[in-house]
């Protein structure tokens, strides 16, 4: 589930546009994310943001090699530990 994440965050901030919407949807400020990249409630809000935008849910699932629900499914479980 955090491996999921993780490469899902990876994939989002590797469009500087679509990292500055993160950062600005979500309020984390640069350095936070960084110090937080492993905390659950970080990696929960990065797919609740992905799952905001569905173009980006799929586009990462595709890049990931998962199906988009697994990438819904990560989250509800981060959200719950």
């Amino acid at each position: 589930m955090r491996t999921l994440a993780l490469g899902a965050l990876a994939w989002t901030l590797g469009e500087p546009r679509r990292a500055e919407r993160l950062i600005a949807l979500t309020g984390l400020a640069p350095d936070d994310l960084r110090a937080r990249v492993g905390d659950a409630t970080v990696l929960a809000a990065c797919l609740g943001f992905l799952e905001g935008h569905e173009p980006d849910l799929i586009a990462c699932a595709a890049a990931l090699g998962v199906a988009p629900e697994r990438l819904v499914a990560a989250r509800r479980g981060l959200e719950a530990a």
